[in-house]
């Protein structure tokens, strides 16, 4: 594994790292301290608003290819913090995800997770990590726009039994660490009824609200207007849920949410297969 090429814009810096087998992968450095790392090649979920599930999963990273993301950075970058919310799914690679979140706890570094909860049967393993943050992206919170949105995301009413089961067994500082994501899509998801419904699930938890800013890479989706991600902001907060921003770093074109690639530049892709196995 190797770095191949970096990129930048004024807020980003991208990784392309080299694979032994020839794939290449995304890392992103931002914030000043925190570095965002790929778990898969591809990834199992194929949300249709993401670029990063275009091509479905090729195949699982190795502890030590997500670990080598930092390994290979950390001694030209002061890096504090481990998104683990680049390109691939958590859940469907835990094994490996687990052993590389380990060795970047005994760096003494700190280490989110951005997931879909699926598949459920290791969301409580992960929750009870200690971690830095956990969010969980929801997107809608009806079955069937969900299942649109996010082919293989699992199902919905299960993902919120297991967060109904698992949340009551943390601690109130641990549940303010978990996050509902929701990605606010131009007449998908954006109708107050829907933000309303979202906001009491929110207080039904106990957890905060990530409201994320669309970064466009489908004509099929298209982004709200600044003034109505505003105005869906104000009104969760009307609601009393503590609810966070898209950051500057998360909207910027060059490794913003939903922007990583696989083989960026290169033409090594293979047929997408429905995901069958889960490690």
């Amino acid at each position: 594994m190797r770095l191949l090429k970096t990129l930048q814009s004024d807020l980003n810096k991208l990784f392309l790292f080299e694979l032994d087998d020839g794939f290449t992968v995304e890392a992103v450095f931002y914030r000043g301290d925190t570095l965002c790392v790929s778990t898969q090649v591809g990834c199992p979920i194929r949300c249709e608003f993401c670029a990063s599930g275009k091509n479905g999963l090729i195949r699982n990273l190795t502890s030590e290819e997500i670990y080598n993301q930092y390994a290979l950075l950390k001694g030209s970058f002061p890096i504090k913090r481990i998104a683990v919310a680049g390109i691939g799914e958590p859940l469907a690679n835990w094994k490996n995800v687990k052993d590389a979140f380990f060795r970047f706890k005994e760096e003494h570094l700190k280490v989110s997770f951005y997931t879909t909860g699926f598949p459920t049967k290791f969301l409580e393993e992960l929750l009870l990590l200690p971690h830095s943050g956990v969010t969980i992206s929801l997107h809608s919170l009806r079955e069937d726009i969900r299942k649109k949105i996010m082919p293989h995301g699992g199902s919905l009413r299960e993902l919120i039994e297991t967060l109904r089961t698992v949340l009551p067994k943390l601690s109130k500082k641990k549940r303010n660490k978990v996050s509902l994501a929701y990605l606010l899509m131009k007449g998908i998801n954006d109708s107050e009824e829907e933000l309303k419904e979202l906001s009491s699930l929110a207080r039904e938890l106990g957890v905060n609200i990530t409201l994320l800013y669309y970064n466009q890479v489908s004509e099929n989706y298209k982004p709200v207007s600044p003034e109505e991600y505003e105005k869906a902001f104000l009104f969760l907060r009307s609601q009393g849920i503590r609810t966070t921003l898209s950051t500057r770093f998360r909207r910027d074109k060059l490794g913003g949410c939903g922007t990583l690639v696989v083989n960026r530049n290169k033409g090594k892709l293979k047929p997408f297969e429905s995901p069958s196995f889960y490690a």
